[in-house]
């Protein structure tokens, strides 16, 4: 009795060991948990335009007549017997080609990528003006969109409706972390420039609220890796599975095997 009391506490202090060598740190950004308080550098972040991106723009003003040109002709044109006197603006979509540009009425082709959406309302409101009085330009970037997966609990893609959308945004908006989501090694991925490039973040570490990876851009894929206690249960879990699937099968023949030979005995 006192053998097997014995091999029982032997069996939880080596679990227990286990589980302490692999445990994840739990809190963000743990190296300033215990700092009362301070600050860090925060850009004026706004994404930038790019080929492929769907830009909304309408144009508005006292006068919607006067306006109204430079709107894109309504989906229905039966609903409305003139361009020209539409009350209400519409919704404008825009494809950005791969040079680059849009082709917008009256002005005609805009060079837009590499602008922020705040740049080019402000240059088409400018233009604008030239012929239309006080005129209201929207620019809404409609595409802007991330994929958050691994050790969240609402892996999803999310459409993101404002301009500065943070990592932080994002795992929030996937419902954060689970606790076998590994805090040290959070990996972005960010088409940039015609290449695919990657950067791990520390989430325990207060330097990502610095890193230049902070805010996201459209078409970010973030993924939680697992910690090592997630890895080690996928692999028992895996291991038992295929052993039960071999006693199954060994099982299941023999019985074969016995069915055979007590039907020859019995002949």
């Amino acid at each position: 009795m006192k053998l097997q009391h014995i091999l029982i506490a032997a069996a939880v202090s080596v679990m227990m060991a286990s589980c302490t060598t692999s445990k994840t740190v739990l809190p963000y950004f743990t190296d300033i948990s215990q700092v009362s308080e301070g600050s860090f550098k925060s850009e004026n972040y706004s994404p930038e335009i790019k080929p492929d991106d769907e830009l909304m723009i309408t144009v508005n003003s006292l006068k919607p007549e006067a306006s109204a040109i430079y709107n894109l002709p309504l989906s229905n044109p039966a609903k409305s017997t003139s361009l020209y006197k539409t009350t209400t603006p519409q919704q404008q979509t825009y494809i950005v080609n791969a040079d680059g540009d849009i082709n917008f009425p009256i002005l005609g082709k805009l060079h837009v990528a590499g602008m922020t959406v705040e740049a080019l309302q402000e240059e088409l409101t400018k233009r604008i003006s030239e012929d239309v009085d006080d005129p209201m330009v929207t620019v809404l970037l409609i595409n802007f969109r991330v994929v958050v997966g691994g050790e969240v609990k609402q892996p999803r893609s999310i459409e993101v409706t404002r301009s500065r959308y943070s990592i932080l945004d994002a795992l929030a908006d996937a419902g954060d972390l689970t606790e076998y989501g590994e805090r040290s090694n959070v990996l972005l991925v960010r088409e940039e420039n015609g290449e695919r490039k990657f950067v791990h973040l520390d989430l325990n570490s207060s330097e990502t609220l610095a890193s230049p990876y902070f805010f996201l851009r459209q078409n970010d894929y973030i993924y939680v890796e697992p910690n090592k206690v997630r890895q080690a249960n996928s692999k028992y879990n895996q291991n038992n599975s295929f052993k039960l699937t071999v006693i199954s099968t060994v099982v299941s023949a023999a019985s074969v095997i016995a069915s055979l030979v007590i039907a020859l005995t019995v002949k």
